[in-house]
């Protein structure tokens, strides 16, 4: 039950749904013939129905940490999160929101590019069902590796609009880092580096085709209402992809199965590759 393993048990496992195992096998169909059918297919109808049935929850895979300045110490507010766009009817959840929070280490660049829009220095974002935040100072340690950001927030952009109308290029999602849980993100990647694993050149084998980045385990901090998560249960971390608690999850550790990104990265690998 492998979760890269293409096995009922192991797809169960990741977090693939039944509904969108049997849509892909009705647009598939049957054939006399041995036939390879790339697995985006299959990744495309786990994304649609993913998000229709996936719970949002906030995780951060890579933790940044971020000081507001000018947020009261010791304040804490519990803020309304949306739980699925898609299904109004599923409401709305608390989430903690502190003076430090974490956020994705991706999601600051010091010298960004023209297209980078997220947190850089002087640079002001909207954080996800919170406030607008500028970044007023990186802190570095001694091997110029960024370890803090020190950032203000406007009080006034409360749920994530301004008053004055002025808009922000991109919004981030984040963890209280005070009510933050720590837990484990498996994040799978293709088993085969081709798409058809017995494509292989003279001399060598099927093995020789086998992704070894096709697993990578990461602590994470989430969100608390993330320990109430059963295993097996479909969940979508924002901006990061679907995920499914795993078995190996236990009351003093949760640990997440990612089943498929939110885009589909190896389409444009794919591309490249031709």
């Amino acid at each position: 039950d492998d979760p890269r393993m293409p096995t009922i048990c192991g797809l169960r496992r990741r977090g693939y749904t039944a509904d969108a195992i049997k849509r892909f096998a009705e647009a598939v169909g049957v054939a006399k013939r041995d036939n390879v059918i790339d697995l985006s297919l299959l990744e495309f109808y786990l994304r649609e129905d993913l998000n229709a049935k996936a719970q949002r929850r906030m995780a951060v895979l890579s933790p940044l940490k971020v000081v507001i300045e000018n947020y009261p110490e010791g304040q804490e507010e519990w803020l309304d999160a949306v739980n699925n766009p898609e299904r109004i009817e599923d409401g709305v959840r608390k989430i903690p929101f502190s003076r430090e929070l974490f956020i994705e280490r991706d999601d600051f660049m010091q010298d960004p590019p023209k297209k980078f829009f997220r947190l850089a220095p002087g640079r002001e974002v909207r954080l996800r069902y919170a406030y607008f935040i500028t970044c007023r100072e990186a802190v570095v340690d001694e091997r110029g590796e960024v370890v803090e950001l020190r950032c203000t927030y406007d009080p006034a952009t409360k749920g994530g609009d301004a008053p004055d109308g002025r808009k922000v290029k991109s919004t981030i999602h984040w963890v209280s880092a005070p009510h933050a849980v720590k837990g484990k993100a498996r994040l799978f990647d293709r088993l085969f580096m081709k798409s058809d694993p017995n494509e292989v050149e003279e001399g060598k084998t099927w093995k020789d085709n086998l992704n070894p980045e096709s697993k990578l385990e990461v602590e994470i901090e989430m969100e608390p209402s993330l320990l109430e998560a059963r295993v097996g249960e479909p969940l979508q971390f924002e901006r990061l992809g679907y995920f499914a608690v795993d078995k190996d999850s236990s009351g003093k550790e949760m640990v997440f199965n990612r089943s498929v990104t939110l885009k589909d990265a190896w389409a444009k690998v794919s591309e490249q590759g031709r």
